[in-house]
């Protein structure tokens, strides 16, 4: 029966866009349709980002999608890649840019997370994340558990690939072991302690790949067609149905496996386990709050919304960034002896890098300018919509209203040329170096990959961390040859993920 429903509305969907076609093709207002044309054509190669970069580029950075566009996504769209509106509305205009419901809707795997939050509710819970990520035992228990994951798992991993003479995804392998960090930091729990309690790392994968996957979808059909879906069980809305399930059972394990250590007195010292779990469950270090005030459902979506922000973001500019690496292996080159000449202070007997000290850090210039561009040309999460609270006009000189939703283009605006420059598509860490020798700071409504304003990501730090430490840890231990006779394309997906992966294989360069 699913099969059929499945087939129908493919025949369907199918009739649905030979007909808009049609109508574009007749239509003699070509900029007027020409946001549809991108959008249908994207939908079936898989090149949205790409092509509305390129539109946005011609067009000053800001477009007005209207016509059909509204029937499909419910209401006139506005994209930008123009940094004064971003700042306008991310800063200036803040409290007139919610995410509002239509993104809850979408985003409904998120619940009452703070991913979802607008108003006073996000600013108690940016208030209670920021202390808790300011505390010294957060960098102790961050340090720790990033350490043990390195040498008890990626390590390993690293090792028997190499001594196999694999060939290996790149991209999956640094999923599974960033997700190893993410899952054991959220939640205080070793990755051990999943495989034994029957979590399934690989399936939680996925169900995080199938949520990515089913959310774009939403954004690109009509609301009708993937609330039908769901209401039927099939196609995107039946790998989401199923993701959520996986997720909620894993996160509920988790939470089992923590109250049953507080009922029975085991509560590790916050130097041992200082995770947002813990803290909720036990009300002091994350929340102020005690721990009858929060609701199951809600720790659990808050300490989801922890490790998608770690996971999917971190793994995935890693890929790219090794990607752009073996097609510039000067920078790779220079990387490597900025690395080298770091570590030739420390104990040459200690190969792998596990933890760096912060001066060391602070000495990986060329690495942090590298990993900027990366973010620069392919930010993890390529599109951020918003819902204007009233009428107003944009510095553009686009009118808004509530009925109008802005949709800013990370990815277009990393390739605008007004921005930064004609060279704008090439990889280049030095223009991120300035003339001094010292990392160059861009305002955030211009390096947008970390979003600006008061919903700036407040990981952003942690997230270079983590880059520098498994990017390191790769490149000063193996030659990583990239295999070049597969496509690398954009994954239809709300990440910026490699749709085939990232073959590559690794050769140990020093014993």
């Amino acid at each position: 029966m699913a099969i059929l429903v499945t087939y129908f509305l493919t025949i369907l969907v199918g009739i649905l866009v030979m007909g808009i076609w049609n109508c574009i093709k007749r239509c003699g207002k070509p900029w007027k349709w020409r946001p549809i044309r991108i959008l249908l054509f994207s939908v079936r190669v898989h090149e949205l980002h790409e092509r509305i970069a390129k539109v946005l580029d011609r067009r000053n950075g800001t477009i007005v999608a209207k016509g059909l566009i509204s029937w499909v996504t419910g209401g006139d769209v506005v994209l930008t890649s123009d940094p004064a509106n971003v700042q306008h509305m991310m800063s200036t205009r803040f409290s007139n840019y919610l995410k509002g419901p239509e993104f809850k809707k979408r985003f409904d795997i998120f619940g009452d997370g703070p991913f979802n939050l607008d108003d006073q509710e996000w600013m108690h819970h940016r208030k209670n994340i920021r202390a808790y990520f300011n505390h010294q035992k957060f960098h102790s228990f961050f340090a720790k558990t990033l350490e043990y994951c390195i040498e008890t798992e990626l390590i390993p991993d690293l090792r028997l690939v190499s001594s196999n003479n694999a060939v290996v995804d790149l991209q999956a392998l640094l999923r599974k072991h960033v997700g190893y960090f993410g899952r054991s930091f959220s939640t205080g729990l070793q990755p051990a302690s999943f495989r034994g309690a029957g979590i399934d790392n690989e399936l939680l994968t996925k169900a995080m790949d199938d949520t990515m996957e089913a959310i774009f979808f939403r954004y690109v059909v009509p609301e009708k067609i993937w609330k039908l879906q769901r209401a039927l069980g099939v196609g995107k809305e039946k790998n989401l149905s199923r993701a959520k399930r996986t997720l909620d059972e894993a996160l509920s394990r988790c939470i089992s496996i923590k109250e049953e250590g507080l009922r029975q007195g085991r509560v590790p010292s916050d130097d041992e386990d200082f995770s947002a779990l813990k803290g909720y469950l036990t009300g002091h270090h994350l929340t102020g709050l005690e721990p009858h005030a929060l609701t199951y459902d809600i720790i659990k979506e808050t300490v989801f919304s922890l490790i998608f922000a770690l996971e999917g973001t971190v793994s995935t500019t890693l890929t790219w960034f090794f990607w752009l690496l073996s097609k510039n292996l000067h920078v790779e080159t220079r990387i490597r002896e900025e690395l080298e000449t770091i570590f030739a202070r420390r104990d040459a007997k200690k190969r792998f890098v596990a933890w760096f000290e912060d001066k060391e850090f602070s000495k990986m210039i060329y690495l942090h300018a590298a990993l900027c561009e990366t973010l620069r040309l392919f930010p993890p999460v390529p599109f951020e919509p918003r819902n204007p609270v009233a009428q107003e006009m944009l510095p553009s000189g686009h009118e808004v209203s509530p009925e109008t939703r802005v949709v800013i283009s990370a990815y277009a605006m990393g390739r605008m040329k007004s921005v930064w420059g004609e060279d704008c598509c090439d990889f280049k860490p030095e223009r991120w170096i300035t003339t001094d020798g010292d990392i160059r700071h861009e305002p955030a409504h211009k390096f947008f990959a970390f979003s600006a304003g008061p919903r700036i990501c407040p990981g952003k730090d942690l997230a270079f961390t983590l880059m520098k430490i498994f990017s390191a840890t790769i490149i000063l231990n193996y030659d990583v040859q990239v295999i070049q006779d597969r496509p690398v394309t954009i994954k239809t997906s709300s990440l910026l993920q490699m749709k085939h992966g990232l073959l590559v294989t690794l050769t140990k360069r020093l014993a």
